[in-house]
């Protein structure tokens, strides 16, 4: 299984994707809160963190990517020792591929703006109501034709 996403788990800690990014940030926490059960019972201990804590940490500092690539290993390493809850990740991994949570860049530079301008991303049912923008005043020595 390919490692979860870096930009992804930070992207959805950071509140990205709206409410189905929510939704996918429930849903990866309360995988991750599922009991740990590692592959059979012959298998040798290791430790391993369950992403709990990784999990929290993210969550209380999403721009650090650190801490979302310390939670991608943490998934991945239980996801090796853990069949149910590498099925499980493989199902919410496939969920989230819809998901589009990339960053996006916006700038204004130059000229001269007579209404609002708005930055950001994935706008709906925007509408303003702004005054028409001032009329450019006829210059006084411009010739006219005339025929």
């Amino acid at each position: 299984m390919e490692p979860i996403s870096v930009a992804l788990l930070a992207a959805l800690a950071g509140g990205a994707g709206g409410e189905v990014g929510q939704q996918a940030w429930a849903a990866l926490s309360s995988l991750v809160r599922h009991p740990f059960r590692r592959r059979g019972s012959n298998a040798p201990a290791v430790a391993a963190s369950s992403g709990e804590a990784e999990l929290a940490r993210l969550a209380a500092s999403p721009d650090e990517v650190a801490r979302a690539h310390a939670l991608s290993t943490a998934l991945a390493i239980r996801a090796a020792l853990d069949a149910d809850f590498q099925a499980d990740l493989r199902r919410w991994s496939e969920l989230t591929d819809s998901l589009d949570t990339g960053s996006f860049h916006n700038e204004i530079s130059g000229g001269t703006f007579a209404a609002p301008v708005v930055q950001g991303r994935d706008f709906s049912h925007i509408s303003f109501q702004t005054p028409p923008s001032p009329q450019a005043e006829p210059e006084t020595d411009t010739p006219t034709a005339s025929g």
